[in-house]
């Protein structure tokens, strides 16, 4: 609105004038105004007919139903080039040459499990790295938005479970000036109070607006429950923590966490794009080679094993008037580098990961009772949770934690994944990889989670192979070792008055309730 009001009549608070002749017009100036454009009198309304068309000639058969599918293309990954700044910063470069764009992240093993290390502070690993851009010793947030803009890049941080990176994109004939920002605002972020107080506003409305929506809350809720008080991973996985950490922030937890982690012997530069290994690296050198690494070793994150429980427990988060209730349920599970990782991945796409998967087609498609259920996983470098998901209809909650558990315990027991839904699971990995890794950032973020994870740069380019081979039998141990009802800890955010009895009658453990109100 005020952008056009000043295009349009010079003055952005033109808005104000337009509703002041909004209120004062009269039935007669709205006749007067409408025989100014509608002055013929009548509506006429030409229709002509269709031109003559002529049949195109063809020897096309139709009767022989649907032309076969050709050959999937193969998955063509780029080529992995390292090499390592005087510093001892790793470089891992994947040229590609289509466009003159190249994509940058330097990537640090922090993350959220850093938050909970000793003398940390829950959101901080977050926090922190949302202040990175927010201005620098020599640049101001305004400067760094300006230069970025006038370069043509992008910068943005961002913080998973187990990583914390600063990635940008910047055109090829800019990179120098790109990069002198980049590192700029990875070594140097000034952390300025008024900075800080206005992002703090900001964050803590988010956190309410997390709790104001029934999925973040569960997310939020159920972490903690999972692994337990002290452990790494025993943190909202929204990331952005609590209201009580975040007000308890100071500028200095800032720095500690900036010192402690974001520190060059705990990062690995990735690159993709139109560069060689020749070109880029005396331009990281220039701008990151020089950082030198705080005195200290770096903290050690706990990610130590967790039990299952031998019984689950479930939590009722109470929401009066809710008209549907929120179904989050979820227990430990092998890390996201397990063995038989790619025989975990089928097997969770029978289950519950497509959209034909079992738990989806029993709730939606032949209950109604929701319009999708679904199981996953998070992605950990420990053990990762297994989640089940599902909104469903109020007055449905009992009957669908009922199918919910039928669904898994048949799955290890008396229906085990046909040789239909493993070979759509296989087909539904594998066709999709050529066409997963044709952009860029596609390939940045596989070579990102690949270091995250400790697997091997080329693992996409193994996957076809690996989900080829997989039998009945890999399929069906992965399900014993994976899904385990009895010790799921349930999180439902629904009307209590509603729902509590029918789930306290499942008997699926003790049931806790809570108010919205003491969140």
């Amino acid at each position: 609105t005020l952008a056009q009001g000043e295009l349009y009549a010079g003055d952005p608070g033109f808005i104000e004038t337009q509703l002041d002749w909004l209120d004062a017009a009269t039935p007669a100036d709205v006749l007067r105004a409408a025989r100014s454009v509608m002055n013929a009198g009548y509506y006429q309304l030409n229709i002509l007919p269709f031109p003559e068309y002529s049949t195109v000639a063809s020897d096309l058969d139709r009767t022989t139903g649907l032309p076969a599918v050709n050959d999937t293309p193969e998955l063509i990954f780029p080529e992995i080039r390292e090499a390592t700044l005087s510093n001892g910063m790793k470089v891992v470069l994947a040229e590609r040459r289509a466009v003159p764009v190249v994509q940058i992240a330097v990537q640090f093993d922090a993350g959220y499990a850093a938050d909970s290390v000793e003398g940390g502070t829950l959101g901080n690993a977050s926090f922190t790295g949302a202040m990175l851009d927010e201005g620098t010793a020599r640049r101001s947030a305004l400067d760094i938005a300006e230069q970025l803009e006038t370069l043509g890049a992008t910068l943005a941080s961002n913080s998973t479970l187990d990583t914390t990176s600063v990635a940008m994109s910047a055109l090829k004939e800019n990179l120098r000036g790109s990069l002198d920002i980049l590192a700029d605002v990875i070594r140097n972020p000034a952390f300025a109070q008024t900075e800080i107080d206005k992002l703090r506003a900001r964050w803590l409305a988010g956190i309410e607006q997390e709790k104001a929506n029934p999925v973040q809350l569960a997310l939020r809720m159920l972490p903690p429950e999972i692994y337990g008080a002290g452990h790494a991973y025993g943190v909202p996985f929204t990331g952005s923590g609590t209201v009580k950490s975040i007000n308890s922030l100071q500028r200095a937890d800032l720095q500690r966490f900036h010192q402690t982690w974001l520190r060059p012997d705990n990062a690995t530069i990735f690159v993709v794009g139109d560069a060689s290994m020749e070109e880029i690296k005396p331009l990281l050198e220039k701008s990151l080679g020089n950082w030198r690494a705080p005195a200290g070793d770096i903290p050690t994150k706990n990610i130590a094993t967790v039990e299952r429980p031998a019984k689950g427990k479930v939590i009722i988060v109470d929401k009066p008037g809710s008209p549907q209730s929120l179904i989050l349920a979820g227990h430990v599970a092998p890390p996201s580098n397990a063995p038989n990782d790619v025989a975990i991945t089928a097997m969770n796409d029978i289950i519950g990961g497509q959209f034909t998967a079992r738990v989806n087609m029993n709730l939606r498609e032949d209950k109604g009772w929701a319009y999708g259920a679904y199981t996953f996983f998070q992605g950990a470098k420990g053990q990762r949770p297994w989640m089940v998901y599902a909104p469903v209809q109020t007055d449905k909650t009992k009957q669908s934690l009922a199918e919910l558990l039928k669904e898994l315990n048949a799955y290890k027991s008396n229906r085990p994944a046909t040789a239909r839904e493993i070979e759509r699971a296989i087909l539904n990995n594998t066709r999709s990889l050529p066409g997963a890794f044709e952009t860029s950032n596609a390939v940045l973020g596989s070579l990102r989670s690949s270091a995250r994870y400790g697997r091997a740069w080329d693992y996409p380019a193994t996957l076809t192979d690996k989900f080829n081979a997989l039998n009945a039998g890999e399929i069906s141990s992965a399900a014993d070792e994976v899904i385990h009802p009895e010790s799921l800890i349930w999180v439902i955010v629904g009307d209590r008055e509603k729902i509590e009895d029918g789930i306290r009658a499942l008997n699926l453990g003790p049931v806790e309730v809570i108010s919205m109100s003491d969140l």
